[in-house]
């Protein structure tokens, strides 16, 4: 069976940092982080890029549809 290999791409001007995509993933990958874009939010970003599994939970929580998700099999 082949393995999955993750990753996703937040478009970081329209990230409102409601922190909902940080809770929904199931891996601990994202986190908000401490600087911010235009509007002044703090956006989320990828922390542990190699534990992600491209699950697609955190592009179907975001309510602002700012997440792509891309999966790669490895």
């Amino acid at each position: 069976m082949a393995k999955v290999k993750g990753a996703i791409k937040v478009d970081i001007e329209i990230c409102k940092g409601c922190d909902l995509c940080v809770v929904a993933c199931p891996h601990d990958v994202l986190a908000l982080g401490a600087k911010v874009n235009k509007k002044g939010y703090n956006y989320s970003y990828m922390t542990n890029p190699d534990s992600c599994t491209g699950c697609n939970n955190c592009a179907l929580v975001c309510p602002d549809s700012c997440i792509t998700v891309y999966r790669v099999k490895i």
